[in-house]
């Protein structure tokens, strides 16, 4: 009832707003700092489900992650704008590169801040190599397998020329969906070369504009205001708070057991691109 007769008094258009933040991985791999289909997909319905609105705007602050729920959580985008009929606005915060560039591109138009973080279209990956210690301690590794191929860039032991090259034919499959997906999305938009765009580098958004990655500069409420009115309503659409964070206790069971190594992921993450 109060829902309803706060509809009915309300002014103005209504654009929700969709905050897409944090490093993107698979669900629980980061507790629940994490940004997955499975945590993104009920924000997204929510938000498109909302009657009479004009658009829904992602506000989106990623440095990527998971090309997977990357790729989820884009078509997902695609498929409710589509069914509704709706236009997508992304908003780029401090930093959507790699994963998080990849969100922004399922919106319709981009706009960044001038000094925001845009582009890093490309793969990575990232380990470390043990064996020097291992042997430095008179550790003795023991790995048995069924198929030859099931073990591959094994920490504890030297690289393999040929486990590089399988994981060089992975990541340019996994680069060529990216760069076919960023192609669809921006079609004539893009104006710099392919050897630029598609290099993995990331620019700061004014760049990016020049670029073609985004199609203009501001921030999302006064960027709203401007197109839908001064009274336009802005509802932000976010993953509800668990029982234990409001109490201040959220930080402190995350940070216990596996996602302590987790945590040191993302941070790495977030510093490549200087945050």
């Amino acid at each position: 009832m109060f829902g309803w007769l706060k509809e009915r008094l309300r002014r103005g258009p209504v654009v929700p707003v969709v905050r897409l933040s944090g490093v993107i991985a698979a669900g629980g791999m980061l507790g629940n700092r994490g940004l997955s289909i499975e945590t993104a997909a009920p924000l997204l319905k929510r938000a498109f489900d909302m009657r009479g609105i004009k658009a829904v705007a992602l506000a989106i602050n990623s440095p990527g992650g998971s090309p997977v729920q990357s790729a989820l959580i884009g078509q997902r985008i695609r498929l409710l704008a589509d069914e509704k009929g709706l236009q997508v606005i992304a908003f780029v915060e401090d930093v959507a590169a790699s994963g998080g560039y990849w969100l922004a591109c399922a919106a319709d138009e981009i706009v960044a801040d001038a000094s925001s973080i845009v582009g890093s279209i490309g793969v990575i990956s990232a380990g470390f190599g043990f064996q020097d210690l291992l042997a430095r301690w008179g550790i003795e590794r023991r790995l048995h397998t069924s198929g030859e191929r099931k073990s591959m860039l094994d920490p504890f032991r030297p690289e393999k020329p040929e486990d590089l090259e399988r994981l060089r034919r992975l990541q340019a499959e996994i680069h060529d969906g990216f760069k076919d997906w960023v192609r669809t999305r921006r079609a004539a938009r893009l104006k710099g070369d392919d050897a630029t765009l598609f290099s993995g580098e990331f620019w700061t958004g004014r760049r990016g504009l020049e670029l073609g990655l985004v199609d203009g500069l501001g921030e999302l409420r006064a960027t709203l205001q401007a197109r839908y009115g001064a009274k336009v309503h802005l509802p932000v659409i976010a993953p509800r708070r668990r029982l234990l964070s409001r109490f201040g206790l959220g930080s402190a069971v995350d940070e216990i057991g596996p996602a302590t190594l987790a945590a040191l992921e993302e941070r790495l993450l977030w510093q490549r691109f200087g945050l």
